[in-house]
């Protein structure tokens, strides 16, 4: 992943899967147990088949958990390799419509603010799927469906 460059392979679907910022901490933290190579693994197979997104919002967060939250650091130039790399999935950037959007998500699922945004950047992707265990797996909004890949 570190440096790697997304690539479609031959044989895989186009299933864009948008990924929450839990899911990039668990892959780079290694005292997340079983969550960080369930993480790791997910993570790989998307910068694999090139079927990965991400939103601004998400990278921010990202920088700042994985060097302050993690059980296991990483140093603050390692984080900013992989964001650097994490550019090349072209993340969604949180604009004025993302915003109003986010509102109406908010009222309508009944969700937090912070997860209706990442729902509402999800869309905006077109993914079909958002990585995440922060909602119910199997929960749909809109065309996206939530994964929880510990389930």
């Amino acid at each position: 992943m570190n440096g790697a460059r997304p690539k479609a392979g031959k044989n895989c679907t186009h299933v864009k899967t948008f990924v929450d910022t839990n899911i990039l901490v668990y892959a780079y933290d290694r005292g997340a147990g079983p969550k960080h190579e369930r993480a790791r693994a997910a993570v790989e197979k998307l910068w694999h088949d090139g079927n990965g997104v991400v939103s601004v919002q998400v990278l921010q967060e990202f920088y700042v958990n994985v060097r302050r939250k993690a059980r296991k650091p990483i140093s603050p130039e390692q984080s900013r390799q992989l964001i650097s790399d994490y550019l090349a999935w072209n993340p969604v950037i949180n604009d004025g419509a993302i915003l109003l959007a986010a509102m109406e998500i908010e009222k309508r699922f009944m969700l937090s603010f912070w997860d209706a945004m990442i729902v509402a950047a999800a869309l905006k992707t077109g993914a079909d799927i958002l990585l995440s265990e922060d909602f119910n797996s199997g929960q749909v909004f809109d065309q996206v469906t939530v994964k929880n890949p510990f389930i």
